[in-house]
């Protein structure tokens, strides 16, 4: 698959979502850059401004496997994963597979469900595969959660831990649509317009080619250590009590790949490392009590950063 097919493939399935996602553009286009780059994502916002209905639309565009779980107080963590079930006709243990089995999965109001059931994400988000009773489940490729949750001083929630939180490569707002948008948004309620009427615009196969580009994108070394140098950067900063670990910086990278893929480069610029860096880091940091009582924000802290770093000089051939 070449530049002009990656595009050409981006570009369709962003359109299609945009059917049934009203003046989110930009955020549409962030979600796919993640998706492309084979991160699990996490949307955070108030209820009622379209989390789900992103999510639901991203799944109806692929031709792939998908699964939804509804994360409620009661959930369990076998509800997740699976349960192995004794089987009297062979007097053996038989292995259910739960709905993480599949392409993509959209986990609904991940934070209404209790830390234990949430704990069951780790090794699938982190290895893509299920340990049940010592045996271990490989999950198909590609593998990736889409999850929403409401703000965490909404009733009924609890917080995600921070080792579950540095699993997702990207966090989103969505934010309230403009009135002009909002009045499309009714007109779609009004004639009954749901993500799952979308047709499939990609395939299984063609989405896993379309990742191997973005894998492909060139990083040269002066920007690999750009990258440490901004993750290396939080671990230092007076306002945080946890900076960004390792994993952030992968993260990044990848992400900054998958931006340069959609620009429709074959190599990576300090614009993409810096565009992708609020996205990929800001829910991994923790600001300090002071801090966020004077008011500071992750975001702000990584706007600094990005201020006070150095830019490689002429990165792509170094």
């Amino acid at each position: 698959m070449s530049d002009e097919h990656f595009l050409a493939g981006f570009g369709r399935l962003r359109d299609n979502i945009c059917h049934v996602v009203r003046g989110k553009t930009d955020v549409v286009e962030l979600v796919l850059i993640c998706f492309f780059a084979e991160g699990h994502l996490l949307i955070e916002d108030v209820p009622g401004v379209g989390k789900t209905t992103i999510a639901r639309a991203l799944a109806a565009s692929l031709s792939g496997g998908w699964s939804r779980i509804q994360f409620t107080p009661d959930l369990l963590p076998s509800d997740v994963t699976g349960v192995s079930i004794f089987d009297q006709r062979t007097r053996e243990f038989e292995f259910h597979r739960g709905p993480v089995f599949a392409n993509v999965v959209l986990g609904d109001e991940i934070n209404r469900a209790s830390p234990k059931t949430q704990s069951a994400l780790l090794e699938v988000m982190a290895e893509h595969q299920v340990t049940v009773d010592g045996v271990t489940y490989p999950l198909p490729r590609p593998h990736i959660v889409i999850a929403t949750q409401n703000p965490i001083d909404q009733q009924g929630t609890y917080t995600l831990p921070e080792a579950q939180l540095d699993r997702f490569m990207m966090q989103l707002r969505i934010g309230y649509p403009s009135a002009e948008q909002e009045v499309r948004v009714v007109g779609d309620a009004i004639a009954r317009r749901l993500p799952e009427q979308l047709q499939p615009v990609m395939t299984v196969e063609e989405l896993i080619r379309m990742i191997d580009i973005t894998r492909g994108v060139y990083m040269a070394p002066a920007l690999q250590s750009f990258i440490v140098t901004i993750t290396g950067a939080t671990r230092t900063v007076a306002q945080l009590r946890l900076g960004a670990s390792p994993r952030a910086s992968n993260a990044l990278a990848v992400a900054a790949q998958a931006s340069a893929a959609y620009e429709g480069r074959s190599f990576v610029t300090a614009d993409d490392v810096k565009a992708m860096a609020r996205p990929v880091l800001a829910h991994r940091l923790l600001l300090t009590p002071e801090a966020a009582i004077q008011g500071h924000t992750a975001h702000a802290v990584i706007d600094t950063i990005l201020a006070a770093v150095p830019v490689p000089q002429d990165p792509v051939r170094v």
